[in-house]
Order: C-alpha cells, then sequence, then structure tokens
C-alpha cells in the first residue's frame, strides 16, 4: 500500500491529464497522481473496470472513493481554501449535485477542450456494480 493517497485518472484521455495538470498547479492536492494505466491497480486494491470508469482517491489504509469524491478528498487535501470547498462537496445537497456534475462531465470529456475520441468514457455496461461504503451517500 502507499503511504500518501494516490489520485488515479485516465493517462490515456487529454481532458483528464489536462485537469490533473492544472489541479497539481492551482490546488496543490497532497497525494501521488498516477495514471491508472500505470499503476499496480491489484496493490491499490482496484479493478481495471472502475478505474477506467472514473478517477480515484485511494488512501493509504485502502479506502477507495470515486468520482465527485474522489475530487472532494483531494480538495480536502491541499492547503488554502480548498478544504472548505471538498468538505461542501461530501455535504448534501452539494454531494448530490457534484456526483451528477462529475457524471455529465465524464460522459462527455471527449467533447471537452483536450477531449479525443480516446477519451470517451465506457457506457453503462462498464460501470462498477459494487461500490464500498466510502462511495455511499
Amino acid at each position: 500500500m502507499p503511504t500518501r493517497p494516490v489520485l488515479l485518472y485516465d493517462g490515456d484521455c487529454g481532458f483528464c491529464t489536462t485537469a490533473v495538470r492544472l489541479a497539481e498547479r492551482l490546488v496543490r492536492p497532497r497525494c501521488a497522481t498516477v495514471p491508472w494505466q500505470y499503476a499496480d491497480l491489484t496493490a491499490l486494491g482496484v479493478t481495471r473496470e472502475r478505474a477506467g470508469y472514473e478517477v480515484l482517491w485511494v488512501t493509504p489504509t485502502g479506502a477507495v472513493h470515486g468520482g465527485a469524491q474522489a475530487v472532494a478528498k483531494a480538495l480536502l487535501s491541499a492547503g488554502g481554501a480548498w478544504p472548505v470547498v471538498g468538505a461542501s462537496l461530501t455535504l448534501p445537497p452539494l454531494r448530490w449535485a457534484a456526483a451528477g456534475l462529475y457524471r455529465l462531465v465524464a460522459a462527455n470529456r471527449h467533447r471537452l477542450p483536450g477531449g479525443t475520441a480516446a477519451c470517451a468514457a465506457p457506457g453503462p455496461d462498464l460501470a462498477p456494480t459494487r461500490h464500498t461504503p466510502q462511495d455511499t451517500p
């Protein structure tokens, strides 16, 4: 297991890579940022399907948070005012809105700046079927 949190993202997606690089510069989350294609997913306790479906935040203890909650965890780990933003994204109703916005962006990332056809997210048939307790509202 890693000694600090890991943010897994789709390294084949130009939009995702650009977003992560921007977050590294502006937000400065306290984590390792790793394309899931180059990560030891088994060691992190993550399936290839789930990593391809959403951004993931994996804690040193093995807890996995996906999608908007992974973004919230990254914001919570940063300095400045970012933890306030991250904390607000964990509370209803903002949590629900953030989850919906995340899914909308993920479904259309190939249409966003930097996106290509390779950025198209997998369809619902590839969506993970099991979620950990950390992922439930």
